[in-house]
């Protein structure tokens, strides 16, 4: 299920996110996160993508803030030559492509990643195909939508990417291929695109140290965390640490026994205390995903499990941290119509784990479904997000996609 973007995900009873996109904030309400029922948000349709248009089809990752206040993002497919968009949302709600993907220029298509602003002001992402070698592109487009080619992936050096790239504060670029490399197993880079420089720093064998990685965290000493959702010492997924030489350690290999989450679509996010949090697409004690919690030593501990039902299923792409102690995020199927949900949840000083439902997505014509995207959160605790269908924008019985704002009950 590797149409999953990266939702950045933080959980436990006070952890804080190590880093936090362009234009967001905390919400410092109280939150709820196991089972308590659904509450009574509002949810607002920001812009309904059109089929057979030019303003892209099929959002598969989440969305970023940017300097401008404006959200940024990708749609999968659609745009001037149906390879997909970089799109701008502006806060009044008017949307424009930034750039649209042509395969026929070499200059990537289908872009399966979001979008990351660098320190130099201009934002990045990957193509999962196109480029010289049909294996996928890193690019960059410019606040005024010019589009460069900075690097065309190979059998060699990786291919297809799929998450988000993270950006340190020296214009460096992170990211994985989730398929190729030395291995075959898929890669973790490094690139300057200012020199030029890209350096492959793992190359996943598909064994016991993982394979097909997701999204990354970084860390104030140049380590990177991640998962895989493939290898591991039961076939099941990891949890990995690399170091800034290269240097791979699995820090846990998930088991489908019946207790423990496998097959971790999305990355993890680092607490302040240097414990990692994440969340699994299948396994936990009803099998449709959970939130675990993986200590710097390996210790894991399954915070959560879902149960199949009104709180959602497959959690696949994390959580984002709202205040001190609490997380959202969204399910790919579960609520009401099992067509998705946007949830959030906290661990009370006792360590009770509740869980509330903030929205249950529903094939209405104008909601959208199966929301795959990391959430973006704004500094009055308000979510925006991305629905890979769904919508009035067409496309038979189906829509286009959707970008989504909830306004959580207050207090919350």
């Amino acid at each position: 299920m590797k149409r999953i973007g990266i939702l950045l995900l933080v959980f436990c009873t006070c952890f804080v996110l190590a880093a936090w996109p362009q234009g967001t904030g905390q919400y410092n309400g109280a939150v709820a996160w196991g089972m308590s029922g659904t509450a009574a948000a509002t949810e607002t349709i920001l812009h309904s993508f059109t089929c057979g248009e030019s303003d892209g089809c099929d959002p598969a990752s989440g969305v970023i803030f940017g300097p401008d206040g404006s959200l940024y993002g990708t749609t999968v497919s659609g745009g001037a030559y149906g390879a997909g968009v970089v799109f701008r949302l502006s806060p009044s709600g008017t949307l424009t492509v930034v750039h649209s993907f042509n395969p026929s220029k070499q200059d990537g298509f289908a872009p399966m990643s979001g979008v990351v602003f660098a320190p130099d002001g201009n934002l990045y992402g990957t193509t999962e195909g196109g480029g010289s070698s049909y294996a996928g592109t890193v690019y960059k487009v410019t606040p005024s939508g010019t589009e460069t080619v900075i690097h065309n992936f190979s059998s060699t050096d990786g291919c297809n990417p799929q998450a988000t790239m993270v950006a340190d504060s020296e214009d460096n670029l992170y990211g994985t291929t989730s398929g190729c490399g030395e291995y075959g197993g898929g890669t973790v880079f490094k690139l300057n695109p200012l020199a030029g420089i890209f350096k492959t720093l793992y190359s996943f064998t598909g064994g016991n140290d993982g394979g097909s990685p997701s999204g990354l965290v970084l860390d104030t000493e140049g380590n990177l965390y991640g998962t895989t959702n493939q290898g591991g010492s039961h076939g099941f997924g990891t949890v990995f640490k690399i170091s800034p030489s290269g240097t791979e350690k699995v820090l846990h290999s998930f088991n489908a026994n019946g207790e423990d989450g496998f097959y971790p679509e999305g990355g993890v996010v680092l607490s302040s205390k240097g414990n990692l949090f994440g969340t699994t697409d299948r396994g936990g004690t009803v099998g449709v995903g959970t939130v675990f919690e993986v200590a710097a030593n390996g210790t894991e501990k399954i915070l959560y499990s879902f149960k199949a039902g009104a709180d959602g299923i497959s959690a696949a792409g994390g959580l984002v941290l709202v205040g001190s102690d609490g997380a959202c995020g969204v399910t790919i199927y579960g609520g009401t119509v099992d067509l998705g949900t946007v949830f959030c949840g906290s661990t009370s000083s006792s360590g009770t784990v509740t869980e509330t439902v903030l929205h249950s997505f529903s094939h209405n014509g104008k909601d959208g479904y199966l929301p795959q995207g990391a959430l973006a959160i704004d500094k009055s605790g308000n979510l925006y997000g991305t629905a890979a269908n769904g919508g009035k924008g067409g496309c038979g019985v189906y829509g286009c996609g959707v970008v989504f704002k909830i306004v959580p009950p207050a207090p919350y």
